[in-house]
């Protein structure tokens, strides 16, 4: 899977189970601060990249994650574990 592919997945997975805008998932957007997400959502957005992973995601990486691009970059680096 390209980047690219992995951009649109997640920005796709974010606005369904956020009910958002895709249009307003750039990668630059900040979930907390623009998108408005919380620590619920946080915790829903976790399950989710885990489940297209299959992966757990570990704390030290979810402590970086504070924009779109943030998520892409851990999902594409499980990814790449599982290939």
């Amino acid at each position: 899977m390209t980047r690219a592919e992995i951009e649109l997945k997640v920005r796709e997975m974010m606005a369904q189970t956020f009910e958002m805008d895709i249009e307003k998932l750039t990668p630059e957007a900040k979930l907390f601060e623009e998108l408005n997400l919380d620590s619920i959502d946080a915790v829903d957005l976790v399950v989710k990249v885990q489940e297209i992973t299959g992966r757990r995601v570990d704390a030290a990486d979810l402590k970086r994650v504070r924009t779109v691009k943030d998520v892409v970059d851990i999902l594409e680096q499980h990814l790449q574990k599982v290939a």
